[in-house]
């Protein structure tokens, strides 16, 4: 069965963007990229607002950006630390099926090579690997559907959520 609204989980590198682009042409649905959202909402971009401000300050706009959907028929793409707001997190449980895409660090890795510039919402003390290691327990917890993604390109991804789907 079609959810009404699908929501695309995942590491920044995962291909959330990519593949919820691919999966909303797919099904008919509408898309919305959160990190988008919050760029165009807060006149910034993601790094900037970690820089001026730090990660626990984007998270919270992240929050409250996720809580204020109220959509339907859409692909949402979430930001990778979406998973850090519980509320936000049951919000996007309500109105969707959560698709976690799990892909491995090494594959993160080689994919982005603008993690300093990237805006990601972390401690400047934490590595990627703490960072990693963290968001995947907080993907698994809140997935109600999960797409290991190593060696897939983004159309054998989209066809497994679609097969998953049906």
């Amino acid at each position: 069965m079609i959810p009404s609204n699908l929501t695309l989980i995942g590491m920044p590198g995962a291909g959330k963007t990519t593949v919820g682009l691919l999966v909303a042409k797919s099904l008919s649905l509408n898309f919305i990229d959160t990190d988008s959202l919050i760029e165009v909402n807060q006149g910034k971009t993601l790094q900037q607002i970690v820089d001026d401000y730090g990660h626990l300050h984007l998270r919270a706009i992240e929050e409250k950006e996720i809580l204020a959907i109220n959509l339907n028929r859409h692909v949402i793409a979430t930001g990778g630390s979406a998973v850090y707001s519980a509320k936000a997190m049951a919000h996007l449980q309500r109105l969707s099926t959560i698709v976690f895409l799990q892909v491995s660090r090494v594959e993160i890795e080689r994919r982005i090579n603008n993690f300093n510039t990237r805006g990601i919402a972390k401690s400047t003390h934490q590595t990627f690997q703490g960072l990693y290691d963290e968001r995947q327990v907080l993907y698994a917890r809140y997935a109600g559907m999960t797409i290991p993604c190593d060696g897939r390109d983004q159309d054998e991804v989209v066809r497994l959520i679609m097969e998953k789907l049906k």
